[in-house]
């Protein structure tokens, strides 16, 4: 990738080149959000750690690989959101910085049984990948993690054991895997390099690890642990390993 030419090229010569920014738009997983309460006002609470989102672990690898290099990371996550927001928000968010390559990533919110609900979430995503592609910024689409397969027995709130059996649903019915395999085709035909997430979750799910225990909300957000896998499959499609 560009971004690690120009990484290198400043690593040997400082004075040369300036440093590199990366642009992480997406949802809550992306915004760094884990554990999530009710409160008696029935408010939903949410647990945000920013030091153990994934852009801080990918940070952190860019830091010991590259340590003379600044990488400024720009975090356009916002709990909530899909790919209708992002589409409306890539610019003021992200394009606007100029960065030298962005991360998407979508999905858990995108995710409906609703009719035209895949064909949604691809026409969103293929507008955010054309609008960064038009500015010369890079670009990878990352896949995210699986859903809850299972209504955990640390749920006892009612409304959130109706939230955990919705998602639990569509991940067992395949209509997860329907929007997953969906945004791998868009990317295949819009040349977007893929960074492959959810088929790693999928993977453990195979071997026997049980995916819903990965997740530190029991429902969609993935441990602090797990965030970083995120960041070291994004090293590797980066570096083209």
């Amino acid at each position: 990738m560009q971004l690690i030419e120009k990484m290198a090229a400043k690593a040997q010569n400082n004075r040369a080149h300036e440093g590199v920014t990366i642009a992480f738009l997406g949802d809550s997983v992306t915004q760094g959000c884990f554990e999530i309460y009710k409160q008696e006002n029935n408010a939903i609470e949410a647990v945000y750690d920013k030091q153990s989102s994934y852009e801080r672990y990918l940070f952190d690898i860019f830091c010991t690989l590259y340590p003379s290099v600044p990488v400024n990371i720009i975090n356009a996550g916002i709990s909530g959101d899909n790919t209708a927001g992002g589409r409306a928000r890539v610019e003021r968010d992200v394009l606007r910085h100029a960065p030298d390559l962005c991360v998407v990533c979508y999905g858990l919110n995108d995710c409906s049984t609703a009719q035209g609900s895949v064909e949604r979430y691809t026409e969103n995503l293929a507008a955010i990948f054309d609008a960064i592609r038009a500015t010369g910024c890079e670009l990878i689409f990352m896949t995210p993690n699986m859903m809850n397969t299972r209504v955990s027995a640390a749920l006892t709130d009612p409304d959130m054991i109706a939230i955990a059996e919705r998602t639990a649903a569509m991940q067992n019915d395949g209509t997860f895997d329907a929007h997953i395999d969906a945004i791998r085709a868009l990317c295949r035909d819009m040349q977007v390099p893929l960074c492959d997430c959810y088929a790693i979750w999928k993977t453990l799910q195979s071997a026997g690890v049980d995916t819903t225990a990965l997740l530190s909300n029991h429902i969609n957000h993935p441990t602090r642990q797990m965030n970083r896998l995120f960041a070291d499959e994004l090293v590797r499609v980066m570096l083209g390993l």
